[in-house]
């Protein structure tokens, strides 16, 4: 094993430059050139097949099964052109993958005779097999079959010679396996009530989409060196490794100069973004060594999340290429910052307004107003069901560890506009003040928000949710995380309470009350339920931990205490009231998120036994017998008992505490396979998972303590796996 590991810190070091040669273009000259876009599907399909699915993407309306087939011809015609051969519906599980079965356009006719099709049945509807995707229950292992069904609104592309079309993917009976179903009907909610919203303040108003902007952060680990961790192979984190003495703590890695190798990673994996239309436009170093970051423009929720999945298996892809591995893992290296996917959430109208943008009148700043502070109460309601949206066992490592958001969900929005809502709270309410004095106030207030705003959006990192001049930001959302998932629940929460919103204003406008007089009180109805949701300070302080319990806030640190969110009375209400996700679904879900938590765990209790046992003991004791040979050798050359103890007492120490650290190893690794049994043979998973997180995963950190003591003791020539210094300093 130390060979091995030499091996590939030799072959790290010396790793040449790619072979091949990245063609670099003008970005606009292949941008979506691998997209069935509305310009192409304009030359590609007549008048009434275009038509019909513009009305498709822009009002949600049916497509007829003869216009599918009319799609369907247009599409095949020009994704050969692009040099396709098979087809594919490409959706997303909940394994928090994508997936893709191929089929090929080829096909039989009389006498032998090929030929290329592709109907409209086939772009529609297919049928792949359900059994061997995580249900929770919905689906039994001898009932394959599930659904896959076109998803107009998210373009056809060209990967590898395959056409692929996304699609949502359900059960025979009807359930959503997917993250895609589910967000795309809360993105239906959040439009229908959003827009009746809008009709306060511009008749105009007839749609209102949720954009997105994610960005992701991401590690970089040579090929050579991750294939000598198995720990990286398996788990995507190490589960052994001491601190290098460097690492982050000189702050000069965070938007660095980027090293010339990963330059060339990120400049093709770019490149084949444009062709698939992903609008990538950031990169730069992240804060530890061998992190970085990406960031596209904001698009259209649904299409974001599609794009960040394309995006993460076309990184994986390119970065083989060029001989590296990345890593999505939100806390690959301990001691190190990890890795987050910021969600930056928006929303706009077919208008061209941002409702989460001031505007230049006393009218688009009430409206400003009023989607601010439902945006605020919505994650108020909703508070610890957002944390159980992005909670998993690997964001656990994360989650405050003072580098990300803590495990407590409040609302950030800069001080200056705290003052407005305060303002608002306390002076609108004045029962002594005349009307014409009210809406003087009510200009004066709204009017200047522009302004206050122009040089007052600062940020707080430490906030999960931070207002940030003219979008929220979720900041706690995990790197290797579908963003559907928070999404799913942001929209559905916000289209409940715009729900609520209106009903209320409704309500004073039916008792004469004029419509801004009406909005002006709810809005501050709605600072006053919300506010103890607000922070401005440091979100990773002690302080802050018991600031939050005062005020009730939900602190969920455990990812299974987190599942059980999914579960709530509110949650099941808020779902099914929307038609987001039925108790079924709900249910499946909770079962899905604890059966992964305990395959993660599992797995890593596996490995580390398996690397503790087989690799680090072994090794620890070879050293160790080195020396006790130098001991004995110390009492041949010193056979005074003065002299020898004089001289052998380092070493006999060293002796002894190696011979505790490899006790506590054993000992440990004994009572983790045990206590796995145990929890194996919990037949309720929810408490399976909850043992799994309070009794297994404490092992796998004391194990790793004595491991990693181990690693600053035994002789550097025989420690069998790259070390931190060589896996995130090595490019």
């Amino acid at each position: 094993m130390p060979q091995l590991r030499f091996r590939a810190v030799e072959e790290a070091l010396r790793r040449p430059q790619i072979s091949f040669e990245i063609k670099e273009s003008k970005i606009s000259e292949i941008y979506g050139i691998n997209v069935f876009d509305r310009e192409k599907m304009q030359k590609y399909l007549s008048t009434e097949a275009f038509e019909s699915v513009v009305s498709a993407i822009d009002e949600g309306r049916r497509i007829e099964r003869k216009v599918a087939a009319q799609v369907a011809a247009g599409m095949k015609a020009w994704a050969m052109e692009r040099g396709a051969t098979h087809y594919t519906h490409w959706f997303h599980p909940l394994n928090g993958s994508t997936a893709e079965k191929h089929d090929a356009f080829f096909s039989l006719g009389k006498n032998n005779m090929a030929f290329e099709t592709f109907s409209g049945d086939l772009l529609v509807q297919q049928e792949p097999d359900a059994s061997s995707f995580p249900s929770g229950g919905i689906r039994n292992t001898f009932e394959a079959r599930g659904y896959s069904a076109w998803d107009p609104s998210s373009p056809a592309f060209v990967l590898e010679q395959t056409l692929c079309i996304p699609t949502i993917f359900v059960s025979y009976t009807g359930e959503a396996l997917d993250f895609k179903t589910p967000h795309l009907k809360s993105l239906n909610a959040l439009d229908k009530a959003a827009t009746e919203v809008c009709q306060f303040f511009d008749k105009d108003v007839k749609k209102v989409i949720s954009n997105l902007g994610w960005e992701q952060e991401y590690f970089l680990v040579d090929e050579a060196l991750y294939n000598a961790r198995p720990d990286l192979a398996l788990t995507g984190r190490t589960l052994m490794g001491h601190a290098a003495a460097k690492d982050q703590q000189l702050e000069d890695h965070y938007f660095g100069s980027i090293p010339e190798r990963v330059m060339l990673f990120m400049k093709h994996f770019e490149m084949e973004c444009y062709k698939l239309g992903i609008p990538v436009k950031t990169r730069h170093n992240e804060v530890a060594p061998n992190q970085f970051e990406c960031a596209p423009i904001f698009e259209e929720a649904n299409l974001a999340v599609d794009h960040n999945q394309l995006l993460m298996s076309l990184m994986d892809k390119v970065a083989r290429m060029h001989r590296f591995r990345v890593l999505f893992h939100e806390k690959p290296f301990r001691g190190v910052n990890g890795s987050g996917k910021h969600c930056n959430w928006s929303l706009l109208t077919n208008t061209g307004v941002n409702l989460l943008s001031p505007g230049g009148t006393p009218k688009n700043n009430l409206q400003f107003l009023a989607f601010l502070v439902n945006s605020i109460k919505a994650v108020h309601d909703h508070s610890a069901l957002l944390l159980g949206s992005i909670a998993s066992e690997a964001n656990t490592h994360r989650l405050g560890a003072n580098e990300a958001p803590p495990a407590i969900m409040s609302v950030f929005i800069g001080k200056t506009l705290s003052r407005v809502l305060d303002e608002i709270e306390e002076r609108v309410s004045d029962k002594k003040m005349t009307p014409d004095e009210k809406t003087e106030l009510k200009l004066d207030i709204i009017g200047k928000i522009p302004e206050i705003l122009l040089d007052n959006t600062d940020r707080n990192r430490t906030s999960p949710f931070a207002f940030t001049g003219n979008r929220f930001e979720f900041r706690a959302v995990g790197s290797s995380a579908s963003c559907a998932s928070p999404m799913i629940v942001l929209n559905t929460a916000m289209a409940e309470q715009l729900v609520n919103f209106k009903i209320e204003v409704d309500k004073l406008i039916a008792k004469g009350v004029k419509k801004d007089e009406a909005i002006f009180q709810i809005i501050r109805k709605t600072i006053v339920a919300s506010k103890k949701i607000r922070f401005e300070g440091n979100g990773y302080s002690e302080d802050w931990v018991k600031e939050a319990a005062k005020r009730g806030l939900p602190n969920i640190a455990d990812a299974t205490e987190a599942f059980t969110t999914f579960l709530k009375p509110s949650s099941v209400k808020l779902f099914n009231n929307f038609n987001v996700l039925s108790d079924r679904e709900l249910h499946a879900r909770f079962e899905i998120r604890n059966e992964i938590f305990i395959k993660k765990v599992q797995i890593e209790a596996r490995v580390l036994a398996d690397l503790a046992i087989n690799h680090i003991i072994p090794t620890v004791i070879a050293y160790q017998n080195v020396l006790i040979d130098n001991v004995k050798g110390l009492k041949d050359l010193f056979p005074n008992d003065s002299e020898f103890e004089e001289m052998a007492s380092p070493q006999k120490q060293t002796i002894k505490r190696i011979s505790e650290h490899l006790r506590n190893i054993r000992e440990k690794v004994k009572e983790m396979v045990d206590k796995r049994k145990e929890a194996n043979q919990i037949t309720d998973i929810a408490k399976r998972a909850e043992a799994y997180s309070k009794v297994i995963k404490p092992y796998i950190e004391e194990i790793r303590y004595n491991i990693d003591k181990l690693e600053l003791i035994v002789d550097n020539q025989m420690w069998p796996l790259p070390k931190y210094r060589e896996l995130l300093f090595i490019r």
